[in-house]
């Protein structure tokens, strides 16, 4: 079993920053994929971005250049660093490790 506690979420104006981690504790290995998804009112679940064990790391299309995923392999912990923050990116933002989620935190952009 897989535990993770999301942090960093609140509100802020568009173009300014906020910095997300996940903590994991449980069954959790160096290799498992760590990532963030995000959903919008109305909207599906979508990939913000993902890491490997590795580093290799895949971003959404929106968010290329502004966003960037990190982790920390002693700490069992994922960053999102979200910079230049736009209102649609308004939305509850999911930590993702192997096949477990986090419980969300929101992330209000306004303009």
């Amino acid at each position: 079993q897989v535990q993770l506690v999301e942090s960093g979420g609140g509100l802020v104006q568009a173009g300014g920053s906020l910095r997300l981690s996940c903590a994991a504790s449980g069954s959790i290995f160096s290799g498992n994929v760590m990532g963030w998804y995000r959903q919008a009112p109305g909207k599906q679940r979508e990939l913000v971005a993902t890491i490997t064990g590795g580093g290799s790391t895949n971003y959404g299309y929106s968010v290329k250049g502004r966003f960037t995923i990190s982790r920390d392999n002693v700490k069992n912990t994922v960053y999102l660093q979200m910079n230049s923050l736009k209102p649609e990116d308004t939305a509850v933002y999911y930590c993702k490790v192997a096949l477990f989620w986090g419980q969300g935190t929101q992330v209000t952009v306004s303009s």
